[in-house]
């Protein structure tokens, strides 16, 4: 992901999430600039279709909606903070390239983790990540996000795609 790249990636998350969990640009503009490794787009003819942000992290450590990245000098997670696919091209199997991809170039994490949210347990699940305790404070954490709201982890040991 470039900077240039903001303003597609603003209407990717307008087209997939309801204004309460969408997030400012300065946070997504700040999140690109803390972790450019680890965050990535998808664009197809029309351009950005795709993105996913995501940071070296601890686990169960949980990030809150709308907050900053803080990468963990002594990280052993790869956080999975958002990621969202343009209506226009959903069923091509984009978010599952996205994920395995970020996956693949992180393999030094032993984890992964991240929340789900919107009914996303059952894809998170396909990717080999697991429902967990999120903690005394991993709870408080996921308060901040709407109701439903699952803090999923995945060991490097656990098989990626089915």
């Amino acid at each position: 992901m470039r900077e240039a790249d903001l303003h597609a990636v603003l209407a990717v998350q307008a087209a997939c999430y309801p204004p309460a969990m969408q997030e400012a640009s300065g946070v997504l503009l700040a999140r690109l600039r803390t972790a450019p490794g680890t965050v990535l787009v998808a664009c197809d003819a029309a351009g950005v279709c795709a993105y996913l942000f995501a940071y070296p992290s601890r686990l169960g450590a949980v990030t809150p909606l709308g907050a900053g990245f803080a990468p963990a000098p002594d990280a052993d997670t790869l956080y999975i903070h958002d990621l969202a696919v343009a209506p226009r091209v959903h069923g091509q199997g984009l978010a599952r390239r996205l994920v395995a991809s970020l996956l693949d170039a992180n393999q030094a994490l032993p984890w992964s983790a991240l929340v789900a949210v919107q009914d996303s347990r059952r894809f998170w699940e396909g990717q080999g990540f697991a429902v967990q305790d999120a903690g005394e404070e991993g709870a408080r954490r996921l308060a901040t996000y709407p109701e439903g709201a699952l803090y999923m982890s995945r060991g490097a040991d656990r098989p990626a795609l089915r």
